[in-house]
């Protein structure tokens, strides 16, 4: 796996998923449990990541399907 930010951008930009207010505060809590002032780019992703897996649960049964 190599790291995020080698990776290319997605080309369509419409799958950008916008973190909720909730995300922040998540990301940023976590930032600075690891000593950090305020959140990098891993605990953004994990806070998407997140996000969207509540919003699957959400959708019902199966929805690491759709991940």
């Amino acid at each position: 796996m190599s790291a995020p930010w080698k990776k290319p951008k997605p080309a369509d930009p419409d799958k950008k998923t916008k973190l909720t207010p909730e995300s922040i505060e998540w990301a940023r809590a976590r930032a600075k449990a690891a000593g950090r002032r305020y959140p990098n780019l891993v605990d953004n992703m994990a806070a998407t990541r997140r996000q969207v897996e509540q919003e699957m649960k959400t959708k019902g049964p199966g929805f690491l399907r759709n991940l």
